[in-house]
C-alpha cells in the first residue's frame, strides 16, 4: 500500500490509505473558454468540494459515460485541494490518473483500506505538501472502522489532512472532509456535534477549511447553525463576489436556481474569501455527476 513518506498518520488507524498516482496528464486536454480558476487571485487557494456520485454501470449515467466529463471539467478548474464525497478506489485512482502527476491524493475507504465510498481529498502537489492527516467515523466510537451507532443509513466518515503551502510562505493549514447522512436528520445533528468538535481541535492552532455534502440545507436546518456555530463561517455567504446560486444536487436533471445548497465550502474566520460559485459545467449535454461541484478562491 503507497504511503507518504513525509506524512504522519495520527493515531495510526490500520485501513488508513494514502495513494499516490503518477499517470501523465495529456498535452492536448480540452479547455473550452476560459477557465474559472483564470478568476482567482494569482496567489490564491483554489478549493473544490464535489461529491463524485460512486461509479456504477448503470446507464445512461454510467462512470465510464461521466468520465470524460469529470476529466474535461477538472483540467480546466484545476483546484489546489478538491474534497470529494462518493469516490470509489478504482474511481479515485482514474481521477487522480487523468489530473496528471502532479496530483496525489489522501483517503481511506469507509469500511476501511479501499473499500467502499471514500471521503478523499485531492491536491496539487506543486502547491501543497501533506504533514499529517488522519480519518474518523461519524459514530459514538469514531475511531472505530466502519462504525454505525446513530441511525445513519450508511457508515458515514470525516478525513483530514494538515497542508503546508508553498506558495504562501510555507504556511500551514487543515483540509477536513466529509459526507452526512442522507437518511437521518438525527444522524446529521450528531455527526455534525462531532465534525465541529474536531474542528474546534485543528482550528486552536491553524486555519481549517471544510468541504462536504451535508444533505441539509444551507441557512434552513440545525446542521448548518452546528457548523457555523463551531466558529466556521461560510465561504459563499462571505465572498467578495459570487456566482450565480444553484442547487448543488440537480440528479442528472438541469440545475436549479436558488435551489438547496447542501454541498458547502466552510472556513476558520480570517481567511480572506474572494470568490465563490457553484459550477454548472457539461460536455454534450452531460453532467460529471449528480452533484455541482462548489468552489472557493481563498488566501488563508
Amino acid at each position: 500500500m503507497p504511503t507518504h513518506s513525509r506524512v504522519t498518520r495520527r493515531l495510526g488507524l490500520k485501513g488508513a490509505l494514502a495513494a499516490s498516482v503518477v499517470l501523465p496528464l495529456s498535452s492536448t486536454a480540452p479547455r473550452p473558454g476560459p477557465a474559472p480558476a483564470d478568476e482567482c487571485p494569482k496567489r490564491a487557494l483554489r478549493v473544490m468540494s464535489f461529491n463524485l456520485r460512486f461509479a456504477s454501470t448503470a446507464e445512461p449515467n454510467s462512470w465510464a459515460a461521466r468520465r470524460p466529463v469529470m476529466r474535461r471539467l477538472l483540467r480546466r478548474e484545476r483546484p489546489h485541494v478538491l474534497g470529494t464525497q462518493e469516490g470509489l478506489y478504482r474511481q479515485l485512482r482514474d481521477i487522480g490518473a487523468d489530473l496528471g502527476p502532479s496530483y496525489d491524493w489522501i483517503g481511506t475507504g469507509r469500511a476501511g483500506g479501499s473499500h467502499d465510498e471514500f471521503t478523499a481529498v485531492l491536491y496539487d502537489t506543486r502547491r501543497l505538501v501533506p504533514l499529517e492527516y488522519d480519518h474518523f467515523w461519524l459514530s459514538g466510537t469514531p475511531d472505530v472502522i466502519a462504525s454505525n451507532t446513530w441511525g445513519n443509513a450508511h457508515v458515514r466518515m470525516a478525513g483530514w489532512v494538515r497542508f503546508r503551502d508553498l506558495r504562501a510562505d510555507g504556511r500551514e493549514f487543515c483540509v477536513l472532509d466529509t459526507h452526512l447522512d442522507n437518511a437521518s436528520q438525527y444522524a446529521r445533528e450528531r455527526a455534525a456535534a462531532l465534525v465541529a468538535e474536531r474542528v474546534r481541535g485543528l482550528a486552536r492552532s491553524l486555519p481549517v477549511v471544510v468541504t462536504g455534502d451535508f444533505n441539509a440545507a444551507a441557512h434552513d436546518n440545525p446542521v448548518y447553525d452546528t457548523m457555523l456555530g463551531a466558529g466556521l463561517v461560510d465561504t459563499w455567504d462571505a465572498a467578495a463576489e459570487r456566482g450565480e446560486a444553484y442547487g448543488t444536487f440537480h440528479g442528472y436533471g438541469p440545475p436549479v436556481p436558488g435551489g438547496a445548497r447542501i454541498d458547502w465550502i466552510l472556513a476558520t474566520p480570517g481567511v480572506t474569501v474572494h470568490r465563490a460559485s457553484v459550477n454548472t459545467f457539461t460536455a454534450g449535454g452531460r453532467f460529471p455527476s449528480d452533484h455541482l461541484p462548489v468552489q472557493a478562491c481563498l488566501t488563508l
